[in-house]
């Protein structure tokens, strides 16, 4: 393959890559942020007491994150057709994404916010803190370090995620790695995509850890 050519579809196809991956991002974190707080915060003698629900709404988050990722985006291909009117190319992949992406983020939410000192809520009730202002104020603040990793974690496995559904026709740098370096037996073009997807990762990794250090220096700050 022409190297011109081999450039003009990675930049395309990268492109398609963080489409998926910021829209499938912005949308499960939005919804599986929240529920991970809940799961974090409803359990018997916590801040949202709802000890049934908690347990029905873990439940249906294990079952999602146990199905392999690959085996759920052919098991929602209907719900799929009804969201983005088709199963496949790249608005299509988003679906699955995103609906594996909310059961990912909620239980690293969770484990992030419960790894914050029980002395600081006990403190801000003392003083009179609402527990939604002890959300705020004391849980999410006091884990921003700990949420920043796991966001980035989140991004890290999408790019991988997006990769995968190359194999289903959903678009992006896995599926110009299956059309071209695999059924054509092009292993330039199968080098490519990984060193590009390697360079993704190591981007993506490096933000996270930086942003992570310096939400942890300002908490040590006003500590």
């Amino acid at each position: 393959m022409a190297p011109e050519m081999l450039l003009s579809l990675l930049t395309s196809t990268l492109w398609q890559t963080v489409q998926m991956v910021v829209v499938a991002g912005v949308i499960g974190t939005a919804i599986g942020l929240p529920i991970g707080v809940f799961l974090a915060t409803s359990g018997k003698g916590e801040l949202f007491p709802a000890p049934l629900t908690n347990r029905i709404i873990g439940l249906i988050v294990n079952a999602t994150r146990s199905t392999p990722f690959i085996i759920l985006v052919v098991a929602i291909i209907p719900f799929t057709r009804l969201v983005a009117g088709t199963s496949i190319g790249t608005g299509a992949a988003i679906v699955p994404l995103t609906v594996a992406t909310i059961p990912f983020v909620a239980r690293l939410i969770e484990a992030a916010i419960r790894e914050v000192d029980k002395g600081l809520i006990e403190a801000a009730r003392a003083m009179g803190a609402t527990p939604f202002q002890i959300v705020t104020k004391v849980l999410l603040a006091e884990a921003r370090p700990s949420i920043t990793m796991a966001l980035t974690l989140t991004i890290v496995s999408l790019i991988g995620y997006s990769a995968m559904v190359g194999a289903v026709g959903g678009g992006g740098l896995g599926d110009l790695g299956i059309r071209y370096g695999y059924q054509r037996f092009m292993p330039e073009v199968m080098l490519a995509v990984v060193l590009v997807l390697i360079v993704l990762v190591q981007a993506v990794q490096s933000a996270g850890d930086a942003l992570a250090r310096r939400f942890d220096k300002r908490h040590r700050k006003h500590g």
